[in-house]
This record gives structure tokens, sequence and C-alpha cells, in this order.
């Protein structure tokens, strides 16, 4: 190996040709194949009925996969029963037992582990340190916040040193800033315990907060895996662009292609210079994906240097505190928004007409939508 050379963690978890269907006709997983390298926050991401839900629930051993195997520690897990797979568990709803108090909760897991006395008495407290709730252990869940409850289960999940954690949509019940600030905790405990972690959600901007790898699932198959910078900055297709971050979409005809660059004619007039990701060939329909805040407002007979200019009209301006957006239309789609600074979009009024700029390098030609 060369020096300087970072030997990658091996894989904790592994998906070999996971398939899963409840009615023998849809599958619900497609030939899933996915590698969980030890330490790793991995996010499965995607809309509702795209399969990570289930995919989460085969690991945790409450779904069996109809085909392929799973691998715990390159043990095969699909007929091992949940409470012998060493992994914690974290739920959207807490499930914590109302009638026992916060460390009786906390301390479940060990007792059914048969833990020693002393040594679950040292665990709970550490645990309670940990979420600093020390001065609420004699409290029971009812008389505790959504967030209070939700650092309880967290303890609950982490107090017998699972190997591996799966959380469940577990912020999904929290208002927006308690939800902010559990992610960055959540975060910030994987990083010290070094843990790893399964999480799922459907809400993109969580899973770009707290992930070190994401993995998009749409139709029960994975559309790509990679980084958080990665996923948004270089979508593998039209799905993973509209469903990370904020995105403008123009369709066009691919005219010509020219190495890694494409020329698109627009439906609703016009020809711009994009980057020639994902298409089919000269004359194929393409959807082109450009970020709102790659964009920008120029003056009619301004120089491009080379950029991609499309003249607009004015729809709206929206005032968001830090930043606004205009809404215009553009090409044949009266949704196009741009990113501007707070202040900018005074000047701006409905019906008036602007002009777009933005480079061939921050524009995508993809499949079409």
């Amino acid at each position: 190996m060369e020096a300087g050379m970072v030997t990658p963690a091996p894989a904790l978890v592994r998906f070999s040709g996971i398939q899963k269907t409840y009615d023998g006709e849809h599958l619900v997983v497609k030939n899933l194949d996915l590698d969980i390298r030890k330490g790793e926050f991995v996010t499965l991401l995607g809309p509702s009925g795209s399969g990570k839900t289930t995919t989460l629930m085969m690991l945790a051993g409450f779904e069996v996969p109809t085909q392929g195997e799973i691998y715990l520690a390159d043990r095969p897990i699909k007929n091992m029963p949940p409470h012998k797979r060493d992994i914690g568990m974290v739920f959207q709803n807490y499930a914590l037992f109302p009638h026992l108090t916060i460390a009786e909760n906390i301390a479940f897991p060990l007792s059914v582990r048969g833990t020693g006395k002393a040594e679950a008495q040292e665990r709970v407290t550490a645990a309670l340190r940990m979420i600093k709730m020390e001065a609420m252990a004699q409290r029971r869940p009812g008389q505790l916040s959504g967030g209070q409850q939700q650092r309880v289960a967290l303890a609950r999940a982490l107090v017998f040193n699972p190997q591996l954690v799966l959380m469940d949509e577990p912020l999904g019940a929290l208002d927006k800033r308690l939800r902010e600030q559990m992610q960055l905790e959540i975060k910030q405990l994987h990083e010290r315990m070094g843990i790893t972690v399964v999480y799922v959600t459907h809400d993109q901007s969580e899973a770009l907060t707290m992930s070190d790898r994401i993995a998009v699932f749409n139709d029960g198959v994975v559309q790509q895996i990679d980084k958080p910078d990665a996923l948004y900055e270089h979508p593998v297709n039209s799905f993973v662009a509209h469903f990370i971050g904020e995105n403008n979409v123009l369709s066009g005809t691919v005219e010509t292609i020219d190495k890694e660059y494409c020329r698109v004619a627009l439906a609703g007039s016009g020809t711009v210079t994009a980057r020639a990701v994902n298409i089919s060939g000269v004359g194929a329909s393409t959807s082109l994906s450009v970020r709102p805040e790659r964009i920008t407002l120029v003056p009619d007979g301004s120089s491009s240097d080379g950029a991609n200019r499309l003249p607009a009209k004015v729809q709206n301006t929206i005032y968001l505190g830090d930043h606004a957006l205009a809404v215009l239309d553009v090409a044949g789609n009266a949704e196009f928004m741009v990113k501007l600074q707070s202040g900018a979009h005074d000047s701006l009024r409905h019906g008036e007409s602007v002009v777009v700029s933005f480079r061939p390098d921050d524009c995508l030609a993809l499949d079409p939508v």
C-alpha cells in the first residue's frame, strides 16, 4: 500500500442480492447490493413507498428477505431473530414503557441481556449523563417533552453498546427547531462513540446534515449512494437531482454532443450548453437541472463569458430572511427559481423582463422527467 493511503473500514453490514415482495408479484426492494462500513453514518433516503423502511426492517429482523442474504460482521443473519442481532433501535414513536421510570426504561435492554446489577447501574448513569438528563432519572415518559423522550429512546438504544444502531424517522414528530438540535446531538454522539448508524428519513435536508453517505431510494432501487456533497453536485439522474435540494428543470432535445458537453434546444425556445451526464444521444429528449444558487440575473447587453443566457419574466419574489427567491418564467418553466442576496429582490417587479445567466458546468443534461 502506498504511503498516506487510508485503508477503508471493513463492511459491518452487507446486503447481497436482496429482494422483498409481500404479495409475490410486486417487488418492494429490488436486487439490493449495499455495503455499510464500520463506524459509518448511512442514511436511507427516499419518498414513501420507495423501499427504505422495508430495507431497515429486514436489517432489524422484523421482515425477512424474499431473496438474497444480509450479513452483519460477516455472519448471515437473514434467519436470525431480532434479539440476537446485537442491534439498537430508535423509532419515531419512542416506544418507551409508560409505567417505568426513565432509568428503568434505559436499563431494560440490560436486564434482557442479564447484565449484573452494578454494571447495569453504571451504564444507566453514564447513559443519563450522555443525554444530560441525570436529574430526571425517576420521572416517567408522560412527564417529558417529545425531545426528552427521544433522548431517552436514544440512550436506551446505546446503553448495551450495540455494534449497530438503526433509526427509523426518529425526529419526525418533533418541531423544526428541536429536530435540528437533535440532528446535531445524534451526529455528535455518533462521532464521539464511533458507532455505526443506519438512519431512515424522507427529509433530504436532515440526510444532508447528518450523513457520511446517503443511499437515495426510489421504486425499490438505490438510485445513487454517495457523500452528501457528491449527491448534490453530481446527481446521476433526474430523480436524484430533483429529490436532493432545490432544483430548476428545463425540458429540451439534444442537438449536438461534444465530448462531455451537449447543446440542447429548449422546448420553450432558446438553446443552452450543458454537461452531458445522462443522455441517450443526439435527438433524444433531456431534462436540464440547474440549481437556484448557480444562476445570476444579468443586464441584457452584458458579456456572458461563455455562460448560457436566457430571457425571463418575473412572476414573484419571496423574502426568506437571509436570502430571497425570484420566481421567473424561463423557457416554458413558470416556476424557475433564482436565489438572491437578501434585499436584491426589492427592485424586481412582477412582469418585468430580465435575463438569467448560468455556466454550462452548472447545467446538467439528464434523463427526461
